[in-house]
């Protein structure tokens, strides 16, 4: 086996050394994106998941691409290291103790991937669906008359109406509001069990990492319903199916105390791997003008051999997800726009910044992570070009959408322009936040153009691959990018910022109904609060005096740790409300009026 992995590892080297090696064309050309994706989106690569020996080959092509381009290196050889959570598992310390039996973990009982790790002793109360709302018609409250301060609840996952998929209760069935909910309430711990209604199977939900190193603030465990069924075995006449059967039936709530204590400790590792955006400089000429720079970036990274949890759209098929258009084809872009512009480097006026991106898929972590650490100064990119999916030009209605063109006062005027020196017609959206690497430079007030062909049937699935690319296509989109970028980097007067519609994805859930106008931080992960990174104009937020940089840590007295704790806040809140939002400011609490 050892000889088996050496020789894979030697021929890997072989084929990157092999390809590195070429001599490139200064011009864009049909050839070299084809090398470069083919090799990016081979199945030897494995999908290029971020943490893995595969994402690191990659990185070392586009790296050498670079190099071999002329660029400078920018720090540690051109390679920005970061941590990433590539998932949890089960510690060695989980324990759960009923009655004088203990429970096997992973086969009775598991902690979820949110929960806090801790040792819990204490009564149970059940708690039905654990929900309690009075909002619009829908009134229930599981809570109501039950004392759960300091005790673990016993809740069914899900709630009374998974019937209907149109159902009031939809938006109150998540696990991680529902666990909060409990903490408000005074629980000092959670116990989900899954009803016969979502599954006849009586097994544990998966440990699945939901992509937030947000941790709940209390131990919160999944059991099954042959342990639920011992916790209420002190009444021969109660089992958790009758008591699902009569709550889904009668519509009313059925809660009750448990006179029996449970233990349980909970133990669950964060595991981390290391990753790298790959970054380059190409120095303008102007000896004013090179100390301002333009960005053009692309993610490298895609959704490894897919499977639950990773954001492929056939979860069930295990397979290397390839994305020869997610995003090889942006990748390739990037480094045959490197070459070209290397090569006119005395032409340039403006400094050019070259970034690939690991880890977009996950959170757009790597940009996040690159804008906060900006080799230059914030002040001094001009503007930000990303490149992701260009490369399925359509036949039949082709177009190049682009985004961010509000985004500044001269965007659409250059884009209208330069539209003339392309025979595929332009498409704008004026929005500055998106869901690719532009968001994190738009959140720093950074003009951005987000450059793509569009989503196709094979998107984040095993059949996005090399031979599916509209290579001609693809070079038409970086002859026009080429020309944008040449506008960018040689034009007199920098781009004017403005803010372009919302600024934020807060209401990527449906349900919610109000909006304080921010862009939060998705990207803290210290459970401290919720940094507001952008706050929109004439936002209710902005109006109640809430700045950039602001720390929410609560809203309405309760308590704001992370995103997820931000987002279940909001979706209680109603249009027109009046509520009180605490935030941190140069180490000060302030108590800021917000009307919604």
């Amino acid at each position: 086996m050892k000889n088996k992995c050496l020789h894979l590892i030697f021929s890997q080297l072989f084929l990157c050394f092999s390809i590195f090696a070429q001599q490139y064309n200064a011009e864009i050309t049909i050839n070299e994106l084809k090398s470069s994706i083919g090799y990016l989106a081979s199945d030897s690569l494995k999908g290029r998941k971020p943490g893995t020996g595969e994402i690191t080959l990659a990185a070392n092509y586009i790296q050498a691409q670079f190099k071999q381009s002329g660029l400078k290196m920018l720090k540690n050889n051109g390679l920005q290291n970061f941590d990433i959570v590539t998932g949890v598992s089960l510690g060695k310390e989980n324990k759960y103790f009923f009655n004088g039996q203990y429970g096997e973990v992973g086969k009775d009982f598991s902690p979820l991937a949110f929960s806090k790790n801790a040792f819990l002793f204490t009564k149970i109360v059940f708690l039905g669906y654990g929900i309690s709302v009075n909002k619009d018609s829908l009134k229930w409250d599981d809570y109501k008359g039950m004392n759960v301060s300091g005790k673990w609840v016993l809740i069914l996952r899900g709630h009374p109406e998974l019937n209907n998929a149109d159902s009031r209760f939809n938006e109150f069935a998540d696990q991680r509001d529902k666990a909060l909910l409990a903490s408000d309430k005074g629980a000092a711990g959670v116990i989900f069990v899954t009803p016969v209604e979502i599954s006849k199977t009586d097994e544990l939900a998966a440990l699945n990492y939901d992509k937030s190193p947000s941790v709940a603030g209390i131990p919160v465990i999944n059991i099954t319903r042959k342990m639920a069924n011992l916790l209420l075995a002190y009444d021969s006449t109660q089992t958790l199916e009758k008591l699902e059967t009569a709550i889904n039936k009668t519509k009313k709530p059925n809660s009750f105390q448990i006179p029996e204590k449970l233990l349980v400790k909970t133990d669950i590792k964060v595991n981390k791997q290391l990753t790298q955006n790959v970054y380059a400089m190409l120095e303008g000429s102007d000896p004013i003008l090179k100390n301002e720079y333009i960005v053009v970036g692309a993610h490298y990274d895609h959704l490894g051999m897919g499977g639950s949890g990773s954001g492929s759209r056939m979860p069930d098929t295990v397979a290397a997800h390839n994305g020869a258009d997610d995003n090889a084809s942006g990748v390739a872009g990037l480094i045959e726009l490197a070459q070209k512009l290397s090569a006119e480097k005395t032409k340039l006026k403006r400094s050019v910044i070259f970034v690939a991106f690991s880890a977009e898929e996950m959170g757009l972590l790597g940009s996040k992570y690159f804008v906060k650490n900006l080799p230059v100064k914030t002040n001094q990119v001009k503007a930000m070009v990303n490149l992701d999916m260009i490369g399925r030009l359509q036949l039949t209605d082709p177009y190049i959408l682009i985004s961010g063109t509000g985004t500044s006062v001269e965007s659409e005027g250059i884009l209208n322009e330069l539209k003339k020196s392309t025979v595929i017609p332009l498409k704008y959206s004026p929005e500055g936040y998106g869901a690719s690497d532009h968001a994190s430079f738009y959140g720093a007030n950074i003009p951005v153009f987000f450059l793509t062909t569009g989503a196709h049937e094979d998107y984040h699935t095993p059949f996005d691959d090399a031979d599916h690319i509209n290579y001609e296509g693809e070079k038409q989109v970086l002859d026009f990018t080429y020309t944008l970028l040449s506008n960018l980097i040689n034009r007199s007067k920098a781009l004017t910022f403005k803010e372009s519609g919302p600024k934020s994805n807060e209401g990527y859930r449906g349900d919610l109904k109000v909006t304080l106008g921010i862009m939060p931080d998705f990207a803290s992960q210290d459970d401290k609060g919720l940094r507001a990174d952008i706050v929109r104009k004439d936002g209710p937020a902005f109006k109640a005096g809430m700045l950039k940089g602001d720390i929410i840590v609560a809203i309405d007295g309760k308590s704001v740790k992370n995103i997820y704790e931000y987002m279940s806040r909001l979706k209680q809140l109603q249009k027109g409300q009046l509520i009180s939002v605490d935030v941190m400011r140069e180490g000060k609490k302030i108590v800021l009026l917000v009307q919604l």
